[in-house]
């Protein structure tokens, strides 16, 4: 499990806040020595000077010979240091400054100073500011100076001891160093009692989530009665994530989203992460994994990939599927950006809207079915089996309003009952992504199974997908997560 070090120059610097067990002095940190040979250790430096060969640059300087995370590292402390270095790890970040101050100051206002406490600040206009900061130079306490020029710019940028804040100042740098690290106010004893910390990726926000609160209150259940510490977190929690020893996606994935940086991130960082990087990469482009999936022979429906102004592409589509077929861009998801055309005309008008998303495009052959196939699989194995019905007098299993979207029913069933070619079609193709939790959708027409898609961030709803299986869903996934940190652990 990762534990958690707050080093300060004297016990006496930290007299203000709520004693705790995890802060230490430098002398103290010192003499530890690398600790034990599988800890994993988070270290928050909080040391009244950062300058070259001080304590605090020796602070982080030790954390990272002892392999472990340390806020903030030498290289913050180096580009901290000298002003050309900084400027560069701020590039853009003038135009953020200057659209938030020029909202919310008046033009006889020539300076404006901020302080930074782990990417939160009082101010609300300069909140998203703060945060690209502190993304960019991780340090737990930071002086912004930003000047009228023609623009609004950052002159100055320097870290801060809390010594030198004031009672006011206190209080904002510990209610955002409690919502950086909840370790802090956590209770010795309650820690001891698990052997791994997962974090769980969720937005709060989001309309179809691939789990819903429900589920993800079973997900937290599982995991605790396996010696897991599970916790929620959202995306403003990215620089905590290396307090974790694993991380869990809930939330719909994409390559140009935070998710993606989430699990990069993790992997990074050593951690067991489920959906995994390549995992992402390979399922949540269409075009990609219709290719994939045909080079490898896994039964899909015939396929063109078409290209933004060939028409001779379009027609060879048009001759080979004929008409209705389905058009797709490539990183839709829930049924979003796919289409049903039925003639050559809705062909040319409905692909001119996708090609303003994408330079490709999917053109497939059209199965009405009733229902799709799904079938979980995590580390290449079945796990779940749903039949998602089609919405009444529709063709997709969702369809989408101006104010709301409808889904078709549903029924699961037990993986042994599944077809063997859905089965075998979905467990070929899940071996070609990788081990992880995948979600398979298929069709079936008779003895032929067709694979439309792999997700790599499969729903797991409570009432839906746990139908057959109840708590023991949660129970496997959160198994195979201690089985993974206990292999990563023993391998170090």
């Amino acid at each position: 499990m990762a534990s958690l070090y707050i080093v300060v120059d004297d016990l006496k610097d930290w007299g203000p806040y709520f004693p705790s067990d995890n802060v230490i002095t430098f002398e103290d940190y010192l003499t530890q020595g690398h600790g034990s040979r599988h800890a994993r250790t988070q270290v928050i430096n909080l040391c009244r000077s950062y300058r070259y060969l001080s304590k605090g640059y020796y602070c982080s300087l030790l954390a990272e010979a002892r392999g472990q995370r340390v806020l903030p590292s030498v290289r913050t402390l180096n580009d901290l240091g000298r002003r050309s270095l900084y400027v560069l790890q701020l590039e853009g970040l003038d135009d953020l400054a200057d659209k938030s101050l020029s909202r919310a100051h008046k033009d006889d206002e020539e300076v404006i100073i901020i302080k930074s406490y782990f990417g939160e600040t009082d101010k609300k206009e300069f909140e998203d500011f703060a945060k690209s900061v502190f993304e960019r130079l991780p340090c737990p306490i930071l002086e912004i100076e930003l000047k009228k020029r023609k623009t609004w710019q950052i002159v100055d940028l320097k870290p801060v001891s809390p010594k030198a804040l004031t009672d006011e100042e206190q209080t904002q740098f510990a209610d955002a160093l409690d919502i950086f690290s909840r370790k802090v106010w956590k209770a010795p004893k309650a820690r001891r009692k698990f052997r791994y910390d997962l974090a769980i990726l969720v937005n709060p926000k989001e309309k179809l989530p691939p789990s819903d609160n429900g589920a993800l209150k079973k997900f937290v259940k599982a995991g605790r009665g396996l010696g897991v510490d599970v916790e929620l977190i959202d995306k403003r929690d990215f620089i905590r994530l290396a307090e974790y020893d694993g991380l869990f996606i809930r939330e719909t994935t994409s390559i140009d989203h935070h998710t993606y940086k989430f699990a990069k991130k993790a992997e990074s960082e050593g951690m067991v992460v489920i959906d995994d990087p390549t995992s992402i990469l390979r399922c949540t482009n269409k075009v990609y994994l219709a290719d994939l999936l045909t080079t490898n022979r896994v039964p899909v429906p015939k396929t063109h990939i078409l290209i933004k102004h060939d028409k001779e592409r379009m027609h060879r589509a048009i001759e080979d599927l004929g008409f209705p077929l389905v058009l797709k861009i490539p990183d839709g998801s829930f049924s979003r950006g796919v289409v049903k055309v039925r003639d050559e005309n809705e062909l040319i008008e409905q692909s001119k809207v996708l090609f303003q998303k994408s330079s490709l495009l999917l053109a497939q052959e059209f199965m009405y079915t009733e229902f799709d196939w799904r079938i979980g699989v995590l580390n290449n194995k079945p796990l779940y089996a749903c039949r998602y019905y089609m919405v009444k007098n529709h063709w997709q299993i969702y369809q989408h309003g101006v104010s709301r979207v409808d889904a078709g029913g549903y029924d699961t069933l037990p993986t042994y009952e599944v077809p063997k070619p859905v089965l075998d079609a979905a467990l070929k193709a899940t071996k070609l992504i990788g081990n992880s939790l995948y979600g398979v959708d298929l069709k079936q027409a008779g003895e032929r199974a067709v694979v439309i898609e792999v997700n790599d961030n499969p729903n797991v709803d409570s009432g839906v997908e746990d139908k057959f299986l109840g708590d023991t869903i949660y129970e496997q996934i959160m198994q195979e997560f201690v089985r993974r940190m206990e292999d990563k652990r023993s391998s170090s």
